[in-house]
C-alpha cells in the first residue's frame, strides 16, 4: 500500500499507525548537538524509520549521513507523538548516542544549520518539548 500522506492509517483491528522518526541525544565537548530544519526549529539528528528497520540501525545510519560521525546508539529515552503539521503526526523515539572516535561534524544537505549548545541554552530554543526532555535525560546519565 503506497501512501503520500503520514496521517493515522487506521488497520483492521489495531489503533492507529503513524511515521516513526527515530532520533539521538549527542554530547560533543560537553554540548549537545542540534540541525536546523525547514521549520527553522532545531532538532536532533536522526530521521525516519524504513520498513523492516531496526530503530538502532536507523539512527546510526542517519547520523552517519548527517553529521558523517559513527556513533553507538545506547539507551532508549522517550517517545511521543508530534505534530509537525496541523494534519501530519509523527511518532518520535529518542536515545542517548555516543561518538566513537572524536567527532568532526558536518552539516549535510537536509538541514539548514548545525549547532552545539550548552544545556542552559536549550530552553530558549525553537525546539518541541519532547527534545528538551531528552536532552536532560541524557545530560543526567553521561554526567553532563
Amino acid at each position: 500500500m503506497e501512501r503520500s500522506s503520514s496521517a493515522p492509517v487506521e488497520l483492521q483491528g489495531a489503533g492507529p499507525v503513524w511515521p516513526v522518526s527515530v532520533k539521538g541525544v549527542l554530547f560533543v565537548e560537553r554540548k549537545v548537538v542540534l540541525l536546523r530544519n525547514e521549520r527553522d526549529e532545531w532538532e536532533l539528528p536522526g530521521g525516519r524509520l524504513e520498513a523492516g528497520e531496526e530503530p538502532g540501525s536507523c539512527l546510526h545510519r542517519e547520523i552517519s549521513e548527517e553529521l558523517g560521525v559513527d556513533v553507538t546508539v545506547a539507551d532508549l529515552l522517550d517517545c511521543w507523538r508530534y505534530p509537525v503539521l496541523p494534519a501530519k503526526e509523527v511518532l518520535i523515539v529518542t536515545f542517548g548516542v555516543q561518538p566513537l572516535s572524536q567527532a568532526d561534524l558536518r552539516l549535510s544537505h537536509e538541514h539548514t544549520g548545525l549547532g552545539g549548545f550548552a544545556l542552559d541554552d536549550i530552553a530558549a530554543l525553537p525546539m518541541p518539548e519532547g527534545y528538551r526532555r531528552s536532552i536532560r535525560h541524557w545530560a543526567a546519565r553521561c554526567g553532563h
